[in-house]
C-alpha cells in the first residue's frame, strides 16, 4: 500500500470514529444524562488500557517497531507535554461548554487551521506558501458559518474555547514532531498509551474534586456500556490520529480536521434532526470548496517551490 492510500484508510478510519465518538457522546450525555467528567476519565482510561494492547497488536493501522525505552533522552519530557496538553484540551472543553453552546466553540475552533500554521512554523519548521494560506480561508470560514447559529458569549466560554483550541493544535504539532522521522520517533501506539498515562493521573484530583461519588451508584447499567463503548471509540478515533499524522502535514491536518467538523455537523442533522439554516448548509458547501482549493493550492506551491529550487539552489523551506 502506498503512503497515500494508507493515509486515505486512515483518513476514513479517523472520521468514521469520530462521528462514532460524538454521536455516542450525545447519547451518553444527553439522553442517559451521564456525567462529562466521568464520561471523559474513561474515555482515557480506555485509551491507555486499547493504547497498551496495541503496542504488541497493531491491528494493520501501523508498523510494529521496537519500543522506545523510558529512558530514552527527551522521552518523559515528550510525553508528559502532550499528556498535559490532551488533559487541558477536554478539561477546557467541558469548562468552555458549560458557559457557552457548542456551536459558539466550533466557531472559536474553526481558527485552528491558522494557529496550526503558525506553531507549525515555529516548532516544526514547517512552511506554506501563498496560495495555501490563501486557501484556509474558506475553510475557516466555511465553518464558522456552520456553527453560527445560536451563538451565547460570555468571558469565561470565549477565554476556555479559545484555550482548547489553542491547546488542541499545540498538541497536533507536539505529536507530529514525536512520530516524525528524527532522532527519535515514537510509534502511534506508543503515543497514545504514555500520553494518556499521563493524561488520565492529571484526570485524577479533577474527578476527586468535582465528581460527586454517591451519585454514582444511581447510574444505570446502560451508562456504564454506553461509556466504555464510547472509551473504545475515542481510543480508535485518536489512535488513528496519531497513525495519520505520520502521513500529512500538521496543517494538511488542520484543515482535514475542518472538514470533518462540517461533515460530522452535516450528518448529525440527518441523523438528529437538527433544524438546519441557510448559513449552516452555505457554510458546509463553502468547507469542502476550500478543501478543494487547499488540494489544488498544495500542488501549486509544490510546482513554485521546485522552480525556485532549480533556478537558486539550494533554497529551504
Amino acid at each position: 500500500m502506498t503512503e497515500d492510500s494508507k493515509a486515505g484508510y486512515l483518513l476514513i478510519v479517523w472520521y468514521i470514529f469520530s462521528a462514532c465518538t460524538l454521536f455516542a457522546n450525545k447519547y451518553v450525555l444527553n439522553y442517559l444524562n451521564g456525567d462529562g467528567i466521568i464520561l471523559g476519565c474513561i474515555q482515557m482510561l480506555m485509551t491507555t488500557i486499547c493504547g497498551y494492547i496495541q503496542l504488541y497488536y497493531p491491528l494493520g493501522m501501523f508498523e510494529r517497531t521496537p519500543r522506545n525505552s523510558p529512558s530514552t533522552p527527551g522521552f518523559y519530557q515528550l510525553m508528559s507535554i502532550i499528556g498535559g496538553l490532551r488533559f487541558t484540551t477536554v478539561l477546557l472543553g467541558l469548562i468552555a461548554i458549560n458557559y457557552v453552546e457548542v456551536s459558539f466553540v466550533e466557531t472559536i475552533k474553526s481558527s485552528a487551521p491558522a494557529f496550526t500554521l503558525l506553531i507549525s512554523r515555529f516548532i516544526l519548521g514547517e512552511y506554506t506558501g501563498l496560495f495555501v494560506n490563501l486557501s484556509l480561508i474558506p475553510v475557516m470560514g466555511g465553518l464558522a458559518l456552520c456553527s453560527l447559529t445560536e451563538l451565547s458569549c460570555n468571558i469565561q466560554g470565549f477565554l476556555a474555547a479559545l484555550g482548547t483550541n489553542i491547546s488542541e493544535c499545540f498538541q497536533n504539532v507536539y505529536s507530529k514532531k514525536a512520530i516524525s522521522k528524527h532522532k527519535i520517533k515514537f510509534s502511534p501506539a506508543e503515543m497514545q498509551f504514555y500520553t494518556s498515562v499521563c493524561s488520565f493521573v492529571a484526570q485524577i484530583p479533577v474527578v476527586l474534586f468535582l465528581v460527586d461519588f454517591s451519585k454514582l451508584i444511581q447510574l444505570s447499567s446502560e451508562f456504564w456500556i454506553m461509556s466504555f463503548l464510547n472509551g473504545l471509540f475515542f481510543h480508535f478515533q485518536t489512535i488513528s490520529n496519531f497513525a495519520l499524522l505520520e502521513y500529512i502535514s500538521t496543517v494538511t491536518h488542520s484543515v482535514a480536521n475542518t472538514a470533518k467538523r462540517a461533515l460530522l455537523i452535516t450528518f448529525s442533522v440527518i441523523i438528529f434532526g437538527n433544524h438546519i439554516t441557510f448559513l449552516s448548509g452555505l457554510g458546509t458547501c463553502i468547507v469542502f470548496i476550500g478543501v478543494v482549493c487547499y488540494n489544488r493550492a498544495l500542488i501549486l506551491d509544490k510546482k513554485r517551490f521546485n522552480k525556485l529550487n532549480h533556478s537558486k539552489n539550494p533554497i529551504n523551506f
